[in-house]
């Protein structure tokens, strides 16, 4: 338990691509607690900005967005992710979404916004979560923290047999310049930038299966 209400948090870090969502949602599965997928709410607010035109170069309407959006989660049988009442789910998972999130994740005002959700959603109860700064900025007492990396080419790999699967038409090469992009952004912005945690467990996951992956994470949480 960490210091928080007592509670168990799981930090999982890691750059796009590295698994963090799939294997946290395992985590919590196998442990019988919440899971909250950080990623998803930047993902909401670059949605939101694109679909109402909002220039994503416009750091001061984009702060305002994100100050009065409102994001929410259902969990159990469905996981879903909603803007406003909407359902976004599928919508936030878009190719052009995915090159918008990290310019959009990069502004001081959008994080502090939703880093201030995500520290309130994490008083009400045990959760594994995942995104790029929890183990160092959201949730830097957390018991257990987690850094999950693997290669670029194995990382692109996966988001374009992902992008396959939900019948997205993306070619290796975008991919693979989109997570290599989004590496840059998310290590050198100024704000909370992408970092390991002095006190975080590294994983490489090129070549491990999910499994392998969530099982390594679970006897480090129950050892702990």
């Amino acid at each position: 338990m960490d210091r928080r209400g007592n509670f168990l948090h799981i930090a999982i870090d890691g750059p796009a691509g590295a698994g963090k969502s799939t294997v946290a949602k395992e985590v919590a599965k196998r442990l019988g607690i919440s899971y909250l997928d950080t990623g998803a709410m930047y993902r909401v607010v670059a949605y939101k900005a694109l679909r109402d035109g909002i220039p994503l170069e416009d750091e001061e309407l984009i702060t305002t967005l994100a100050e009065n959006i409102e994001i929410s989660f259902e969990h159990g049988e469905k996981e879903a992710v909603y803007c406003n009442g909407e359902d976004v789910t599928e919508a936030i998972r878009d190719a052009e979404v995915s090159r918008a999130v990290s310019l959009v994740a990069s502004y001081p005002g959008v994080r502090k916004r939703l880093v201030k959700l995500q520290r309130q959603a994490a008083t009400k109860g045990s959760f594994v979560v995942d995104g790029r700064d929890i183990g160092t900025h959201v949730l830097p007492e957390a018991k257990v923290k987690i850094f999950l990396t693997a290669s670029v080419e194995e990382r692109a790999k996966r988001r374009y047999l992902e992008n396959l699967q939900s019948g997205k038409k993306t070619t290796l090469e975008e991919v693979t310049a989109d997570i290599e992009s989004r590496d840059r952004l998310d290590s050198q912005r100024e704000y909370a930038p992408l970092k390991v945690a002095k006190d975080a467990i590294i994983i490489d996951t090129t070549g491990l299966t999910i499994e392998e992956v969530t099982a390594k994470i679970v006897e480090i949480a129950r050892e702990a």
